[in-house]
């Protein structure tokens, strides 16, 4: 099984720094030897498809991801979201 949960293109930085857009998606993968479900989350170039990183995350690294995304947020005045 697989299944695509969310994605997003992150436009290039709006200043003299050429970093350059990127894709990121989110899903759900069972296609392991043990046939446990596990999030992923891939990040690429944008216009580079097949080229980018796929982290693999069983349950407590998705919710460690997750609490590390909602930490950034507070630290950066904003909302930590639900």
């Amino acid at each position: 099984m697989r299944r695509s949960i969310d994605d997003a293109v992150v436009p290039e930085a709006p200043t003299e720094d050429p970093t350059p857009a990127v894709c990121w998606s989110v899903g759900i993968s069972d296609d392991y030897e043990d046939s446990e479900p596990r999030v992923t989350l891939t990040v690429e170039e944008q216009g580079a498809p097949g080229t980018g990183i796929v982290v693999h995350l069983n349950g407590d690294g998705a919710r460690r991801l997750r609490l590390a995304l909602a930490s950034a947020l507070v630290e950066v005045g904003m909302d930590r979201g639900r």
